[in-house]
């Protein structure tokens, strides 16, 4: 004889999931060892800086550097889509190129590849801050005016916000360079960003105010 099988079900409602946390908007920092931190502390470098700055401010943004020490114009074309992709930022400040100076590389390269660059995060509805740069005149005056001069030059051809000189007030003073003679030390950071901050903050939303409280006494109990 085959015994009964029974089943017994039991009312099951389900538990209602919690709201997903609104997601930040994002800043992405494309850059090169400048913004990576080369020879200094994650925590130390400007790019950590200003997401501090943006929290202790009230700007409900969330930083992501994706620099690369040793970078170039031609490394940022190149992955600048998947970060684009994957984070989905409201503003992408773009600093590189000077590894390209350093290199030689012909200006009009240089200049097509951060066209690119502007272009590809323009287009995924990002605004784009352009970090200018300066170089040495290793490769003779002629080269480095050229050079300086593209990052104006695309600013004005695609109403970017400029930072004139990304490093200015820090390139000149050996007391602010590590001791390679090019990278700037943990005490240079925060003049870094002063020098990012009042162009970068016109671009960002204001900040949340929290509403003004009611200064009017409860009611009675009738």
């Amino acid at each position: 004889m085959l015994a009964a099988l029974l089943v017994f079900v039991v009312p099951w409602s389900p538990v209602p999931a919690a709201p997903a946390a609104p997601q930040r908007p994002v800043v992405l920092v494309v850059g090169d060892s400048l913004s990576a931190g080369y020879g200094i502390a994650p925590e130390e470098s400007w790019v950590t800086l200003l997401g501090e700055r943006l929290r202790s401010e009230g700007y409900g943004y969330q930083v992501v550097n994706a620099s690369i020490s040793g970078d170039t114009t031609t490394g940022g074309v190149r992955r600048l889509p998947r970060s684009l992709a994957t984070h989905q930022p409201a503003v992408v400040i773009i600093e590189l190129g000077g590894n390209d100076g350093l290199r030689g590389t012909p200006v009009n390269v240089m200049r097509t590849n951060l066209e690119q660059m502007i272009t590809l995060a323009q287009e995924a509805g990002a605004r784009v801050i352009l970090a200018g740069m300066q170089i040495p005149t290793n490769y003779g005056a002629q080269y480095t005016r050229a050079f300086a001069a593209v990052y104006p030059e695309l600013a004005k051809k695609y109403s970017l916000p400029l930072i004139p000189f990304f490093l200015d007030g820090v390139a000149l003073d050996p007391t602010l360079i590590q001791a390679d003679g090019i990278h700037p030390t943990a005490e240079a950071q925060p003049k870094l960003l002063a020098n990012v901050w009042p162009v970068l903050k016109p671009a960002l939303k204001p900040a949340r105010t929290p509403a003004p409280r009611s200064s009017a006494a409860p009611a009675g109990r009738s």
